[in-house]
């Protein structure tokens, strides 16, 4: 029992892992915050709702992936360099990641569902696919800011 215990310890209840649940919890609320701002202003000036849900949208998740650069670099893998060849390296493999990740959320729930994963719960069909996606998702993005880019190869 005390090595299964020892092993949870060392590679789910550390603090890296605790850090990356926390800002993804907040960049998940910088998110609904920004989105929920940019609607408002939008439809102030703007007819068509779904260009203007789909410009807000597009705006909430560039902020909130900005925030969840910042907060992962800082506070979750603790990348110190700030030096511009690193600092860019890092932020555009972590943009890019996210647009991948992004694209497997938008097309990988759609295939979900087309291959019977459609079932209803909570009243929301093919919430069981959002939520494996989701799940797929995360660990996805965490994997690539571990081992692909924040990586503290380069420390100048």
């Amino acid at each position: 029992m005390k090595k299964i215990i020892d092993l949870l310890k060392k590679y789910i209840f550390n603090r890296e892992m605790i850090m990356y649940i926390i800002m993804g919890v907040l960049a998940t609320v910088v998110n609904l915050i920004v989105y929920a701002i940019s609607v408002k202003a939008l439809a102030t000036f703007m007819t068509n709702k779904p260009l203007y849900i789909g410009i807000a949208k597009l705006i909430a998740w560039v902020v909130a992936v900005l925030f969840a650069f910042f907060t992962n670099k800082i506070w979750v893998f603790e990348s110190k360099s700030w030096a511009p060849k690193v600092f860019w390296r890092e932020l555009i493999s972590f943009i890019g990641a996210r647009v991948l990740t992004g694209l497997l959320e938008v097309f990988g729930t759609p295939f979900l569902v087309s291959i019977g994963l459609d079932q209803t719960l909570f009243g929301v069909e093919g919430l069981w696919a959002v939520i494996i996606i989701s799940f797929i998702v995360i660990v996805a993005n965490y994997v690539f800011s571990k081992l692909l880019i924040f990586t503290k190869k380069e420390t100048r």
